[in-house]
């Protein structure tokens, strides 16, 4: 009669299980989207959205994806979330989204001026959502600054408002600087006391993608069930920052309180000039 395993020898066997299945999903999403075209922004908070499809993916900006998919470059991209809002030519992958329920860090206006004080915000060109949102939460202020575009990322010497996303936004926060943080995420909360979502899977309609939905539904499961490994194996800021980022800054879902977020952010592009808005198709 064979020993029992010891808590130690147990422990070991299940990971050593857990890292098969995992391999074995991973081995399964390999080459899964052909012959659909698919593109997604490279920045740490797309990384559980695209686990195991990375080198299927075309990376690009927001603003650069949006344009692939209006040129039907691509069969479906995980954009900002305004490009199905403002063009009535995509369906929405159910379920799937960038989102946050308050402070999200990685968008950001940065500024030295009080918000009443600024006339001018240079904002990141790659940003689509979040210049529209920045405008929506300052203009239900009653604040109405020129927009125009940040040239470069020279953070040795920037202006004195700015607004940032993604990577760069974390950059910024990481770094010396003697700006005060806007943070959106936190201030559409408190304006609304709804999720904020800024990315989905916009999906090109009229083309047969049951596969490429599931694989994509896939892909998010195999992320959100390693997350723990993505936040380890990452190097980017802190193991610490991380933890917390993925933990409680950043969700992928999207249900029924970011539909009702979505919806009140529609209401808000309209009531200040950023329409006419469409609603939003969501495919399962």
């Amino acid at each position: 009669m064979a020993p029992p395993e010891s808590a130690e020898d147990l422990a070991r066997r299940v990971e050593r299980e857990q890292q098969t299945a995992n391999r074995e999903r991973e081995f399964g999403l390999e080459q899964s989207l052909a012959p659909f075209r698919v593109g997604s922004v490279k920045a740490l908070n797309t990384v559980p959205l695209t686990r195991g499809l990375e080198d299927q993916v075309i990376y690009a900006t927001p603003a650069r994806l949006a344009e692939m998919l209006r040129r039907d470059e691509l069969d479906a991209g995980l954009v900002s979330v305004v490009e199905p809002l403002l063009n009535d030519r995509y369906d929405i992958l159910d379920g799937v989204a960038v989102a946050s329920l308050g402070e999200v860090k990685s968008v950001l206006l940065a500024h030295r001026q009080p918000l009443d004080q600024m006339r001018e915000v240079y904002c990141d060109p790659a940003s689509l959502t979040s210049v529209r949102l920045l405008n929506v939460l300052l203009a239900e202020q009653g604040l109405k600054p020129e927009f125009k575009p940040l040239p470069d990322y020279n953070f040795a010497a920037p202006p004195d408002n700015l607004m940032l996303i993604g990577d760069p936004a974390l950059d910024f926060l990481f770094g010396r600087h003697e700006h005060r943080i806007f943070d959106l995420g936190a201030a559409w909360f408190e304006l609304t006391n709804l999720p904020f979502v800024y990315a989905v899977w916009a999906l090109r309609r009229g083309v047969r993608n049951a596969e490429l939905r599931r694989e994509l539904r896939e892909a998010k499961d195999f992320g959100l069930d390693t997350l723990d490994q993505i936040i380890n194996a990452r190097t980017e800021y802190t193991l610490d920052f991380r933890k917390d980022y993925f933990g409680w800054h950043i969700h992928y879902h999207l249900g029924a309180d970011e539909k009702r977020g979505i919806a009140r952010f529609m209401e808000l592009l309209q009531k200040h000039g950023m329409g006419p808005v469409y609603e939003p198709k969501f495919v399962s």
